[in-house]
């Protein structure tokens, strides 16, 4: 009961700021990096953070370094959504933010070399998964794939992390999805979205990480973490900023060039990640070596394949005007 009581909730909630955003005119608007032609209220998934706040307040406070910096993040990139934020500020707020995660991970006992090397990973995770968000159902649909195998993790290998935060939070990216998983989106996760629901996944991967000792778990992020570093190696050779605008990931590529749906787009990549997870799954009680071996070879298949479909539409990629 306790489930569909918080499904109702965050159903109701998710209304009332979709409401709130029209009124107050949280829109997003296409731009150059956009795959979207129309005005789109903005900042839906608010809704994975009032989900948190949910569990937060069922839990009876617990992990409260995670969800004190969660709060901050949060606010920024709400901020940043409404009226836009300076760089300077949102990185100064990220660094802080997953500084107060890494109370709660217990990582502090390590050396600060190690600290600086975590912080880093996880910052530039969190902001891949921003830069991924461009397509309707991609943000709610990779999530709630990596979340299902966490919870599989959770419940049938080890226990890394209380099982109702990750319910919780599958609660709110299936919520989400009802108003972004669809051919017409009624909103978009925004900054907010994006950016809450990346270091929530953060937070989890790398407790189980550190439960384990094993870092196969991290395979959890391959398509999404291929489909980036190898968008940014792509602009760095053409020497363009890679901090600008662009349409570069291969979702844009298929999106806008492909003329793809991007319902089609967002159930490709879930399937994909969701073989992987499986493999994930079965190969982590091997030995290091094959678990490395096949991870390796994982990595391979999904350079070649990202490679490969960027190459088709090569020709078409030199043409950065949007198609609407």
């Amino acid at each position: 009961m306790i489930f569909l009581f918080v499904f109702l909730l965050l159903l109701l909630s998710e209304l009332i700021y979709l409401k709130l955003a029209y009124r107050f005119g949280i829109f997003d608007l296409p731009n150059e990096r956009s795959s979207h032609g129309n005005a789109t209220l903005r900042g839906g998934g608010i809704i994975f953070y009032l989900g948190i706040i949910s569990y937060f307040l069922y839990s009876g406070l617990q992990y409260p370094w995670f969800f004190t910096g969660l709060s901050l993040i949060v606010a920024i990139s709400f901020l940043d959504d409404v009226q836009g934020v300076r760089n300077l500020y949102r990185f100064a707020v990220h660094t802080i933010s997953v500084g107060m995660m890494f109370l709660d991970l217990n990582l502090y006992p390590e050396t600060w070399l190690f600290i600086i090397f975590a912080g880093t990973l996880t910052i530039g995770t969190i902001n891949a998964f921003n830069f991924m968000d461009g397509i309707n159902g991609i943000t709610g649909g990779y999530s709630l794939v990596i979340l299902a195998g966490l919870a599989y993790v959770n419940n049938q290998q080890i226990t890394f992390v209380a099982n109702d935060l990750i319910l919780f939070s599958m609660i709110s990216v299936v919520v989400f999805n009802l108003f972004n998983f669809r051919i017409k989106a009624h909103c978009f996760a925004g900054d907010v979205g994006s950016i809450s629901i990346a270091f929530i996944l953060t937070f989890l991967l790398a407790s189980l990480i550190i439960a384990t000792q094993n870092l196969v778990y991290i395979l959890f992020l391959s398509v999404y973490g291929i489909d980036s570093v190898f968008t940014i190696l792509h602009r760095l050779h053409n020497k363009e900023n890679i901090f600008g605008a662009h349409r570069s990931h291969l979702y844009q590529v298929l999106a806008n060039e492909g003329h793809l749906t991007h319902i089609l787009i967002s159930i490709g990549y879930m399937v994909v990640q969701l073989l992987i997870c499986l493999l994930v799954i079965l190969i982590s009680a091997l030995e290091v070596m094959y678990q490395l071996i096949l991870s390796m070879c994982v990595l391979t298949a999904l350079a070649i394949a990202y490679e490969t479909i960027k190459g088709l539409y090569k020709e078409l990629i030199k043409d950065p005007k949007p198609e609407y």
